[in-house]
């Protein structure tokens, strides 16, 4: 799993006041908010009040080539005029508000644009391309965000990890990745032309985050045009923080209450458990303990818990962690100490300890 995005992952925020050292802050979100909120609301008000202003939002290729209206590039690639594509696009910003809670809101703002602007010469070259090859005309381009929405796309296969969450008739797995993929089928599938648009989308985000282009490196957001942003974007969609209380959808079925409960209840053991260790880390120094925090992910995970913890006080040397494994870790961002600590914590298992250190 190669990782492409030019980007340096941060899971875990540093500050000394707390735990001993570390602290576990939750990133802002507020480009995503506004993303999913802003245009979601234009295009509602354009379906439903304003149906004669909706000619100065479609993506007409033809007045921009022969008309030179550039300005269609804007309005038409930023309002989606389809209410499907509205509510698909609105779901995968959602699932996509992981890249600015692990980069930051200016690299992700940066990617957006860079495959924005990339996407837009590549939407131009596909319609020639399909007009000369199958002698078509395309006059206009489904309209919306889609090209930035289709390229984040490759950074979320190249750099999510796939864990699995069930199987259905004991074969096919459903994992944690399934439902965006699905999103991503729905929205390409919801016009006859905006395959050229995913097509042009893909690409760009390719080229965006390849490492030997380096695109990223010109098409950036500036420093302080990303802090006039923060100071407008972070009042308007500013949100409390959640409370610690284990809340569980109404709708869900036993099982599916019963993980959640157990999960929410790890993951404030865990919490407790960096206070308790608070003292002994300051007399001790060094990296966290993570064989401390990780019994309650193991007791339910390993039915051998309590021989593993007997062999342990035998003095038998640790499990050997596989580099490949370790790799796979760093290329996410990790370092090499918090990646062997994980997998040996866990048992090897890749994708608990990829889930925990992405979670904490």
């Amino acid at each position: 799993m190669a990782q492409t995005f030019p980007l340096t992952v941060s899971p875990v925020s540093i500050d000394n006041s707390c735990c001993g050292g570390y602290s576990l802050q939750k990133n802002k979100v507020h480009l995503s908010k506004g993303l999913l909120i802003i245009p979601s609301t234009l295009s509602l008000l354009l379906a439903l009040l304003f149906q004669h202003y909706q000619k100065f939002f479609v993506y007409n290729l033809q007045a921009v080539k022969e008309e030179f209206q550039v300005w269609r590039l804007v309005c038409g690639r930023t309002v989606c005029l389809d209410l499907k594509d509205t509510f698909c696009s609105s779901l995968l910003i959602y699932n996509f508000r992981i890249f600015e809670r692990r980069y930051g809101s200016r690299k992700f703002s940066s990617f957006l644009l860079g495959s924005w602007m990339l996407s837009v010469l590549f939407d131009l070259l596909l319609v020639e391309v399909v007009e000369y090859s199958f002698d078509v005309s395309i006059n206009s381009l489904p309209s919306g965000l889609l090209g930035p929405i289709f390229a984040l796309f490759i950074p979320f296969y190249c750099s999510i990890p796939r864990v699995q969450v069930t199987q259905i008739l004991g074969q096919f797995s459903i994992t944690n990745k399934t439902l965006v993929y699905i999103l991503g089928l729905q929205l390409l599938t919801s016009g006859s032309y905006i395959w050229i648009v995913a097509l042009s989308g893909l690409i760009s985000g390719m080229c965006y985050s390849s490492r030997v282009l380096k695109v990223y490196r010109v098409l950036c957001v500036p420093s302080g045009m990303a802090r006039i942003f923060a100071w407008t974007l972070e009042p308007l969609f500013s949100s409390a923080e959640p409370s610690n209380e284990i809340r569980v959808g109404m709708g869900a079925t036993v099982d599916i209450q019963r993980q959640q409960r157990m999960e929410l209840l790890d993951r404030q053991i865990l919490m407790s458990q960096f206070a308790q260790i608070r003292r002994q880390r300051q007399q001790q120094g060094g990296m966290i303990n993570w064989n401390r925090l990780f019994p309650p992910l193991r007791r339910r995970r390993d039915a051998n818990y309590q021989d593993n913890r007997q062999t342990e006080h035998e003095g038998l040397p640790p499990a050997e962690v596989s580099e490949e494994q370790v790799a796979r870790l760093m290329e996410m961002g990790f370092s090499r100490t918090d990646a062997l600590e994980a997998l040996r914590a866990s048992n090897n298992d890749l994708n608990v300890a990829t889930n925990f250190l992405l979670q904490h």
